[in-house]
């Protein structure tokens, strides 16, 4: 289930403590009448499946892609070079922050499949289209991959140390952004003057955004008009889509 929103917009992802976020999906789901990517299929459906890395860091090595290709039902095998070939772009980010210096934050390179190296369990290196479900997760096992492992650190704290290994190679300390907001010496001032100060030391815990369905998309290629139709609810805003609303499509 989606709701859209203007993608630009920093305020409607500032969703945070105290501040109330309408949950305009529950009646739907609460009643059963919730509708998903996987209740939708369309004539000619194909689908893909990720193979992931097992590693948190490590150099691609190779991957070998020949007996995916071979599985009886594989419509196609990509890596990332084969995407840069395509020229196809890097995963955007939208967020207009800057350093307490006036500097842009750090934005790597993001490729939709790791090209040289893996950075985190379950970084995408290739992607499998077959004509089912099965022959998709079947040929995705019958890609192999050559990860060198390399040193990972999984607490900010040690990730800042000048010894730990860098995810990204242009981003130097491992520190995308120094951010500063209010007035530092209003802060001091107060605490200077309070009749008590507690210092504690807060771990902030690792969440999981366990939803029913992963971020999904139903389109079909049309080939008269050279564009994409693609499920009104996720259709993306570019002038090589137009929407339409399948049987059955809920959203």
């Amino acid at each position: 289930m989606n709701i859209l929103q203007d993608p630009n917009s920093w305020a409607v992802q500032k969703f945070a403590v105290g501040q109330p976020v309408p949950r305009t999906e529950d009646p739907v789901l609460v009643q059963g009448r919730g509708r998903y990517a996987d209740d939708v299929s369309l004539p000619g459906q194909a689908y893909a499946v990720m193979v992931r890395s097992r590693h948190a860091h490590g150099v691609i090595r190779g991957i070998d892609v020949a007996a995916a290709r071979a599985v009886p039902g594989v419509l196609a095998v990509y890596t990332g070079a084969d995407l840069a070939a395509a020229g196809y772009g890097t995963l955007k980010c939208i967020v207009p922050l800057k350093n307490r210096d006036g500097t842009p934050m750090r934005k790597p390179p993001r490729p939709a499949l790791a090209m040289d190296k893996v950075r985190f369990v379950g970084d995408p290196v290739t992607c499998v289209i077959a004509e089912t479900a099965l022959a998709a997760k079947d040929a995705a096992e019958a890609v192999s991959l050559d990860i060198e492992p390399l040193p990972a650190v999984t607490s900010a704290n040690e990730a800042v140390k000048p010894a730990a290994p860098l995810v990204f190679d242009d981003v130097p300390g491992n520190v995308a952004l120094d951010y500063h907001y209010g007035d530092a010496e209003k802060v001091k001032a107060a605490f200077a003057a309070a009749a008590h100060v507690t210092r504690l030391e807060l771990t902030n815990n690792r969440l999981v955004v366990n939803a029913m369905e992963p971020r999904a998309a139903l389109a079909a290629y049309d080939a008269a008009s050279g564009r994409f139709r693609a499920c009104s609810a996720c259709a993306p805003r570019s002038p090589k889509f137009s929407t339409f609303r399948p049987p059955r499509c809920g959203c």
